[in-house]
C-alpha cells in the first residue's frame, strides 16, 4: 500500500478524533480539542443528554462507536456483522459513570481502527482502507453534527 495515502489517511483521522496536529487542520476548527474527543470531553453527562432536534450528542456518540465496532469486526473476520441501525442509536441520556464510559469504548474502537491502518502494507489490505475511509468520513460527519449541537445546548444553559 502506498504509505503516503497511508499518511493521509491517519492524519485526517487523527484531526477528526483528537483535533488538529501543530501545523494547523484540514477541516476542523484550528484550536486545541476541536476534535471529537476534545469536544466530548468538555461536556457533562447531563448536557451530552439534551435533546438537539430529536437526539442528543450521547446518542451521537454511541452511533459513531457503533460504526466503528462494525469497520473494526469487518477488518478482524473479514464479514460485514449484521448491523441494527437502531441500536445504534438507543443510548438518549448518560449519568457521569455511563458518559465516561462511552468515551472511553469509542476511544477503544478508534485506537483498534488506528492500529489496523499501520500494518496496512500491501494491495490486500484494501478492506481496512476502505473501513478506515469509510469511517473517517462517517465520523467527520457526526463531529460537525456534535459541534452544532453544543452550539445549541451551550446557548439554552
Amino acid at each position: 500500500m502506498n504509505s503516503s495515502l497511508v499518511e493521509v489517511v491517519k492524519e485526517l483521522l487523527k484531526e477528526t478524533f483528537d483535533g488538529p496536529g501543530g501545523n494547523g487542520s484540514w477541516y476542523v476548527e484550528s484550536k486545541p480539542n476541536s476534535g471529537i474527543f476534545g469536544t466530548l470531553a468538555k461536556l457533562s453527562a447531563e448536557e451530552a443528554s439534551v435533546p438537539v432536534q430529536g437526539t442528543t450528542v450521547a446518542a451521537h456518540t454511541d452511533h459513531t462507536r457503533y460504526y466503528l465496532w462494525g469497520a473494526n469486526t469487518i477488518i478482524r473476520t473479514g464479514e460485514k456483522p449484521k448491523f441494527d441501525w437502531s441500536e445504534s442509536w438507543r443510548i438518549a441520556s448518560v449519568d457521569e459513570s455511563t458518559w465516561e464510559k462511552s468515551q472511553g469504548e469509542l476511544q477503544n474502537e478508534y485506537n483498534t481502527l488506528f492500529e489496523k491502518i499501520d500494518t496496512l502494507n500491501n494491495k490486500d489490505d484494501v478492506v481496512v482502507l476502505e473501513e478506515a475511509l469509510g469511517s473517517l468520513a462517517h465520523s467527520a460527519y457526526h463531529l460537525g453534527a456534535i459541534r452544532q449541537m453544543v452550539k445549541v445546548i451551550n446557548d439554552s444553559l
